[in-house]
C-alpha cells in the first residue's frame, strides 16, 4: 500500500505522550485504543508514569527493547523533534503526530515542521500530520485518534484536511450503520497528503468508495494523472473547501479574470472523474449510495409510491436533474395491470402510484416487476406513512427484492419521523441507501449515472497537428530576452498562424496614405487598429474602428487615432497603425486560455466580443484538449444554441470551433512560458467557410 501499510497493519503501537489525565490528548488517544481491543502489543511512553491501563510504561522509545511498526506522538510541539530523532535512531519508519503549534500558527512553527520532516526523509520515516486527530482502522480495531468511537468496518475510506469534519461524518455514517475501511486525519499534510492516499486506497482491496475533505491540494498536475487512473475502478467523492485562496489573482485577459478558483477545481476534477460534493451531508448520501449499490446503466428511473405528490415530486426532480422518467415495456404494463396484487385505482404508469392502502406485498411486487424492465436502469422506491401503511414490512420487501435482484440499483425515502424509525433501521441494516426527501435521492442518482458514464467513456486521444514550433520559439524567445511579458496583437496572430490560425488579410501604416494603400488592396470594408506593445485593451483608450468604408474615411480615422491616443495613453510607445480586412460574417465567440498555478493550462470558451465579461457564458477545461472534450465545452455553453442554428437560424461549423481548441490547447501545451491568452473575437461562419482569429492578446511568464 505504497509504503504505508505500518499505518494500517502495525502489530505493535507506541504512543508518546500517553497519559493517564482524562482530559487529555494522550489519555484519550491510550483509552480510544485499548477500548477498541487493538490485539497487538501496545507500548505507553510517557517518562512521568510507570504504568498506564494496566500496561507498564517506558520512559522513552529506546526503552520499549524492540521497535515498534506505528508510533503515534501527542507531545508539545516543542518535543517533537527530539521524538523524531529518537525514532530516526531505533528504526522506526511510520510516526502520526497528532501535537499541534507547527506551520499552522506561523513561520516559528513552520520551521519546526520542516526540520522534522528533514529528519524523517533521512531516515525514511513517513508522517502523517502533524496538526491531525490520528487513524482509525475498524476491521483491524486500532483507534489511534481522538475522533470518537470506533466505527464498524465497511468499504468506504475517508481521509480529511480537517479532524473536525471526519469526526462529524464518522458519526453521521454511526447514526446510519456505515462501515469504514480506514480514516485518516492528514493535518497539515507535511509528508503524507492527499495523493499519497488516494493512490495508497485506489489499490486497497478493503476500500470500494475514497471520500475526502481538503482545504488546498499540493501538487495539481500529479493529483489529476493520479484520480483519473483510480476514479477508473473507485469513485473519489471530494468536499472541497478555500475557493477563494486565489480570488484576487490579477489577470489580463477575459480567460485570466474569469477563471476562479472555483471553477479550477470543478473542472480538473470533471477531467479526473472526481465527484465534487455541495456539502457533507451530500458526500454521505454519495457514499452510501456507491457502497451499496451498483451504478445505473443509464438515466432510466422508475418510481414507486403510495402518494401521488411525493411521486410528482420525485418526476420534477428527475426532469431538474435531466434524467429520464423509465418508459416501461408493454409486458412490464400488462404484468401490473393485470395483477391481482395491484389496486385497480393504482397508477400503473411511471411513477408508479399504489395508493394510500397499499401494503408490503404490493411494494414487493411493483419493484421486482420494474427491476425486471429492460428499459429501467435504476428505481426510487418511496413511502408516506399513512394509517394503514406497514413501514417495517415494506423496508424487509424492499431488502428482500435487492438481495434477490441486485444488478440495479434501488433507493429509498421513507418520509416522515417517528413513524418510519423503526423501518429506517430495517433499511440501514440492509444496506438500502435511505434518504428524507426524493430531491436528494434523484440527485445521488444523477451523480452515479454521471460517474457511470464518465468510467465508461473511451478512451482520451489528443491529436497533435503539424504546426510551426520553431518561429513561435524564436517569437517567445525574444520577448523574454528583452522582459516583455505582455505580447502585441501582431505577435500573437503571428504565433497563432504558426499553428493553424487564420488571420484577417492587412497590413501595418506608418502613415495616412499608406493605410489607404493597404486598404485600397485588401478591400473595403476595413478594420483600424492601434499598434502598441504596450496598448493591450485597444478599445479603452480609441485605439480600434470597424467598418470604415472609403480610403479618406481611413486617413481621417488613422490621423484622429494619432492624434487622441497618445493623449489617453502617454506612456504608450505607438508602432503605428493595423489596416485589416473586416470580417462582417459569421457569430463570434472566444477561445482563451489561462495558466492555473495547480493544474496548468484551462482552456476557456464562450461567446466572443464584448458581451463575453458581460454574459460570462463560458466553459473550462483542462488542457490538453480531446475532440471529445472541446465539443463537450461548447455544449455546455447557451452560445451552444445560437451556434448550431436555433429558431431557424443558419447555424455554424462546429467541428471548426472544436479544432480551434484543439490547436490552441496544443499550443499553450507545448510552451508553458504561455501565462494567459485569448482570441477575441474568433468568428465562424457555415460549414466551408474558414473561421477568422480577428483579434488576439497573449501574455507570457519566465519558467
Amino acid at each position: 500500500m505504497t509504503g504505508l501499510e505500518r499505518f494500517f497493519e502495525p502489530r505493535s503501537i507506541a504512543i508518546v505522550g500517553a497519559s493517564r489525565e482524562p482530559g487529555k490528548v494522550g489519555y484519550e488517544l491510550f483509552a480510544a485504543m485499548q477500548k477498541a481491543g487493538y490485539p497487538g502489543a501496545l507500548y505507553p511512553v510517557n517518562p512521568n508514569a510507570s504504568e498506564i491501563g494496566g500496561l507498564p510504561c517506558y520512559p522513552t522509545l529506546k526503552a520499549i527493547g524492540s521497535v515498534p511498526d506505528l508510533v503515534v506522538v501527542a507531545v508539545a510541539a516543542k518535543l517533537v523533534p527530539q521524538v523524531i530523532k529518537e525514532c530516526a535512531e531505533i528504526g522506526v519508519q511510520a510516526v502520526i503526530i497528532i501535537s499541534s503549534g507547527f506551520k499552522e500558527t506561523g513561520p516559528e512553527g513552520a520551521r519546526l515542521e520542516q526540520e522534522i520532516l528533514q529528519t524523517a526523509r533521512a531516515a525514511g520515516i513517513r508522517i502523517i500530520g502533524p496538526n491531525c486527530i490520528g487513524i482509525m482502522v475498524p476491521s483491524r480495531k486500532i483507534n489511534a485518534s481522538f475522533g470518537g468511537e470506533l466505527p464498524e468496518p465497511g468499504n468506504v475510506a475517508y481521509f480529511s484536511q480537517s479532524g473536525s469534519l471526519l469526526a462529524a461524518f464518522v458519526d453521521m455514517a454511526r447514526n446510519w450503520g456505515m462501515g469504514f475501511s480506514k480514516l485518516v486525519s492528514i493535518g497539515n499534510k507535511a509528508d503524507v497528503d492527499e495523493l499519497t492516499l488516494i493512490r495508497a486506497l485506489g489499490d486497497d482491496p478493503e476500500t470500494a468508495v475514497i471520500a475526502g475533505y481538503l482545504e488546498t491540494i499540493s501538487d495539481g498536475d500529479a493529483f489529476i494523472k493520479q484520480a483519473e487512473r483510480i476514479s477508473r475502478r473507485k469513485p473519489i467523492l471530494l468536499l472541497k473547501a478555500g475557493f477563494t485562496e486565489a480570488g484576487a489573482r490579477a489577470a489580463s485577459s477575459h480567460t485570466g479574470r474569469l477563471a476562479e478558483a472555483e471553477t479550477a477545481y470543478e473542472c480538473v476534477f470533471e477531467r479526473a472523474g472526481v465527484i465534487r460534493c455541495e456539502s457533507i451531508k451530500h458526500q454521505f448520501y454519495y457514499a452510501q449510495a456507491f457502497a451499496y449499490e451498483p451504478c445505473p446503466a443509464g438515466p432510466r428511473v422508475a418510481v414507486i409510491a403510495n402518494a401521488g405528490g411525493a411521486g410528482i415530486m420525485a418526476t420534477d426532480a428527475i426532469e431538474r436533474e435531466k434524467l429520464q422518467l423509465a418508459a416501461f415495456t408493454e409486458q412490464t404494463m400488462r404484468i401490473l395491470e393485470q395483477s391481482q396484487q395491484m389496486a385497480r385505482a393504482a397508477n400503473i404508469r411511471n411513477p408508479i402510484d399504489l395508493l394510500g392502502d397499499a401494503l408490503e406485498d404490493r411494494y414487493e411486487f411493483a419493484l421486482r416487476t420494474v427491476l425486471d424492465d429492460p428499459n429501467v436502469d435504476s428505481a426510487l422506491v418511496l413511502l408516506s406513512p399513512h394509517a394503514m401503511t406497514a413501514c417495517v414490512a415494506t423496508a424487509e420487501a424492499i431488502v428482500r427484492v435487492t438481495r434477490e435482484k441486485p444488478d440495479k440499483p434501488v433507493l429509498a425515502c421513507f418520509l416522515g419521523a417517528s413513524r418510519v424509525a423503526e423501518a429506517l433501521k430495517v433499511l440501514r441494516d440492509g444496506h438500502i441507501p435511505q434518504y428524507d426527501c426524493p430531491e436528494s435521492a434523484v440527485r445521488t442518482l444523477k451523480v452515479m449515472t454521471q460517474y457511470h458514464a464518465w468510467r465508461n467513456r473511451p478512451k482520451r486521444v489528443v491529436k497533435l497537428f503539424n504546426v510551426n514550433r520553431r518561429k513561435v520559439e524564436r517569437i517567445i524567445e525574444r520577448h523574454l530576452r528583452l522582459g516583455q511579458m505582455e505580447v502585441g496583437e501582431m505577435e500573437t496572430k503571428e504565433v497563432l498562424e504558426a499553428y493553424g490560425f487564420v488571420t484577417p488579410a492587412g497590413g501595418i501604416a506608418t502613415t495616412p496614405e499608406q493605410a489607404a494603400s493597404i486598404a485600397r488592396q485588401i478591400g473595403f470594408p476595413v478594420v483600424l487598429k492601434v499598434w502598441s506593445p504596450d496598448i493591450i485593451h485597444k478599445t479603452e483608450v480609441g485605439g480600434v474602428k470597424t467598418n470604415i468604408t472609403s480610403e479618406q474615411e481611413v486617413m481621417d480615422v488613422f490621423d484622429l487615432m494619432m492624434y487622441r491616443i497618445p493623449k489617453k495613453a502617454p506612456h504608450a510607445h505607438i508602432l503605428g497603425i493595423s489596416v485589416e480586412q473586416m470580417c462582417n460574417t459569421g457569430k463570434e465567440v472566444i477561445l482563451g486560455m489561462t495558466r492555473d498555478p495547480r493544474f496548468g493550462p484551462l482552456m476557456m470558451f464562450g461567446m466572443g466580443g464584448k458581451l463575453v465579461e458581460v454574459l460570462e457564458d463560458v466553459a473550462f477545461y483542462p488542457a490538453p484538449l480531446t475532440a471529445e472534450e472541446a465539443k463537450e465545452m461548447l455544449v455546455r455553453t447557451k452560445t451552444y444554441d445560437i451556434l448550431r442554428g436555433a429558431r431557424g437560424e443558419e447555424g455554424v461549423d462546429i467541428d471548426a470551433i472544436a479544432e480551434a481548441l484543439q490547436r490552441l490547447s496544443q499550443l499553450v501545451t507545448e510552451f508553458p512560458q504561455i501565462k494567459e491568452m485569448d482570441i477575441n473575437p474568433f468568428v465562424v461562419g457555415k460549414e466551408g467557410v474558414t473561421p477568422i482569429a480577428v483579434d488576439a492578446m497573449m501574455t507570457l511568464e519566465k519558467r
